[in-house]
């Protein structure tokens, strides 16, 4: 038995999202300063640059998160690596070194809390039926997940052209039932979310932070010849074609000005 006191209940502590097993929380005010990061903290608060944290509820399901995303855990609580097998050790090894993502994520299992590390970037959670049950992250955002979803790895359609736009060859998939967690560098509010069917969306760079397995991806020349991506002026364009859904975040990523 145990009760947590002075956090979720904190007056400078607001939820923003829930679902699942998962809840985003966010300080509203950095209240830890000294006299010389004061004025950069109050302005960080104004433009909405704030901690935010994700709260596992254990009781609710298993939860596999990001190697070394944990912070803390109460209650009845264990971790294990998730690896069934010298076999399964190996596969994995050799998909984490293809997606760029670490290899082995912890699993948490039993009865209990699990709170992740703090950060300022935004905590998108979704649902994987959402997306039909299959869903591909960009590289470098997944965070957390119910360990119902099973880990994927998805390869491009054509090797060349994603050498050359050097976006990487493969990408982490999600399957199953449950609910995940993301880290973006844009809120909620400002993604744009494109529902194709049976059609086509070119991106120029990797704005879209995820969609729907179902999709063909590519990366391509803007233009039908050398000449007309040339003219453009845009180059090698990610091609996402089919029937499925596309979520972009097209604040972000932007040049200093």
């Amino acid at each position: 038995m145990y009760r947590v006191s002075n956090f979720t209940d904190n007056d400078d502590v607001k939820t923003l999202d829930q679902k699942g097993p998962f809840t985003v929380i966010e300080y509203q005010r950095d209240l830890s300063v000294t006299p010389g990061s004061a004025v950069t903290a109050f302005y960080c608060a104004q433009m909405n640059v704030k901690k935010r944290q994700v709260i596992c509820d254990l009781n609710h399901a298993n939860i596999t998160i990001q190697a070394g995303a944990m912070q803390w855990m109460l209650g009845n609580v264990s971790a294990t690596t998730g690896i069934k097998g010298v076999g399964d050790l190996f596969g994995k090894a050799v998909w984490g070194k293809v997606t760029g993502e670490s290899a082995i994520k912890p699993e948490y299992t039993g009865s209990g809390m699990l709170v992740l590390e703090p950060t300022y970037k935004h905590l998108l959670l979704m649902d994987a039926a959402d997306w039909g049950g299959s869903v591909v992250l960009d590289d470098g955002l997944f965070l957390a997940c119910d360990s119902s979803l099973k880990h994927k790895a998805v390869m491009r359609s054509n090797f060349s052209s994603a050498v050359a736009g050097g976006e990487g060859l493969f990408n982490l998939s999600l399957n199953g039932s449950g609910v995940f967690c993301i880290e973006a560098e844009c809120p909620k509010e400002e993604l744009v979310e494109i529902i194709l069917e049976n059609d086509v969306l070119k991106i120029d760079g990797n704005y879209a932070i995820a969609w729907s397995a179902g999709l063909e991806f590519t990366v391509e020349r803007s233009g039908k010849s050398l000449i007309g991506s040339a003219a453009s002026g845009e180059g090698l364009v990610n091609v996402y074609r089919g029937t499925g859904k596309v979520l972009m975040m097209p604040t972000a990523k932007m040049p200093n000005i």
